[in-house]
């Protein structure tokens, strides 16, 4: 029988040591007074829910992303959040119940079943914003110029976006008369951009040739604004995928006016969040990775199980990505070794000295290292009957 090795830890679930862990606390507080900053007030939902809270809307992706186990006390099934969007949407709509704009913010751990994001963690730090209460497309902007913030802040200095509009597939399916089950299929090959799999599989459905054509060409409208006057050309027939597209052109606009430094990608096939995506839907890149960084876009109604149904954007991202990432500073290593002595007036100087917002460590009676061994770069010794603080 192999020797079971206690300190190993499931795939894709880390720890995180103490230079880490120092410098995502203080990316942490930064984070949380930008957006308090911007009233946006804190929650801390729970990690467990009832299952089907946690999935209200959220689609099938999240379902296999979510960790189940029966409770013990009510016999029903409780998962182990994936996401914190449906929480917040059920806070907003169900706990709060404020009819003004409420913009709620968060940072905890998600537990995901599979591998998701940079790195293959499982147990991203999930770090996040959402407005409820109004639906036009000032929200949306505020929303977008929330997840730079936190970019910037993070040190990620290179960013790209991907901006897109769910209602543009989502009025082509109901065109098209499409059941729940061909949208489904045609919306996963659209993720991937398939060409032959989206052929192939449009081939196998009651469509005429036009409703073939419009599926097949979404996949290639990506790139520059001229990709909103194709898809004007193309779809001018069909009223809610023109919505859509004024729509996302508006916000693009905007955007450009805003930040006109930030490079903009239009992708009609951009679908991330389609189960409860309502609306314009945005990702930000940044070298060095090949997925995004953050996400996010607008999700009315999401609240409606719950009994309201609100108008509401918002994005994420994972902390401990953007930390790895960026470029932010390392925390400071420096301290102060106070030795192992009962005098009061020693006492009394590190009691000072740590007010101060020095980091003090004080010796322990027969300890094995010394002052550097602890990471300390000053010692207090004694002068004159004073405590003085020495480099080492």
């Amino acid at each position: 029988m192999s020797a079971i090795n206690h300190w190993l830890l499931p795939e894709g679930i880390e720890e995180v040591l103490p230079e880490q862990a120092w410098r995502i606390e203080q990316l942490r507080r930064g984070l949380l007074d930008t957006y308090r900053g911007w009233g946006y007030q804190l929650i801390m939902p729970p990690m467990i829910e009832f299952l089907e809270s946690l999935l209200t809307g959220a689609g099938n992706d999240l379902d296999l992303q979510t960790f189940k186990l029966i409770d013990q006390q009510s016999g029903r099934l409780l998962g182990l959040r994936a996401d914190m969007t449906p929480q917040a949407a059920r806070i907003d709509a169900h706990s709060l119940k404020r009819e003004a704009p409420t913009r709620l913010c968060y940072l905890g751990t998600v537990l995901h079943t599979r591998p998701d994001g940079f790195a293959g963690s499982r147990s991203p730090l999930q770090v996040g914003a959402e407005l409820f209460g109004h639906a036009g497309m000032e929200s949306d902007l505020e929303i977008i110029g929330l997840m730079l913030e936190t970019l910037r802040l993070t040190g990620i200095e290179t960013v790209h976006m991907d901006l897109g509009h769910v209602g543009i597939f989502r009025g082509l399916a109901r065109a098209a008369g499409l059941d729940g089950e061909a949208e489904t299929d045609l919306f996963d090959v659209l993720q991937r951009k398939a060409i032959p799999e989206i052929e192939g599989l449009l081939g196998d459905m009651d469509l005429n040739a036009a409703q073939r054509e419009g599926f097949a060409r979404l996949a290639e409208l990506h790139g520059g604004r001229e990709v909103l006057d194709a898809a004007r050309e193309r779809y001018r027939d069909i009223a809610p995928v023109q919505e859509a597209v004024d729509n996302l052109a508006a916000i693009g606009e905007a955007v450009h006016s805003r930040w006109p430094e930030l490079p903009v990608n239009y992708d009609l096939a951009e679908l991330r969040g389609y189960a409860y995506q309502t609306g314009v839907v945005f990702a930000a890149f940044t070298p060095g990775c090949g997925q995004e960084v953050a996400r996010g876009g607008r999700y009315d109604k999401i609240g409606e199980i719950f009994g309201r149904a609100r108008p509401a954007t918002g994005f994420s991202a994972d902390l401990k990505t953007l930390m790895a990432l960026g470029r932010t500073a390392a925390a400071s290593d420096g301290a102060i070794y106070a030795p192992a002595d009962g005098d009061s007036g020693l006492n009394d100087r590190v009691r000072e000295l740590r007010s101060q917002g020095e980091r003090v460590i004080q010796g322990l009676p027969g300890e094995a290292g010394g002052a550097q061994a602890l990471g300390c770069d000053r010692r207090l010794e004694l002068r004159d009957g004073v405590w003085e603080v020495r480099n080492l």
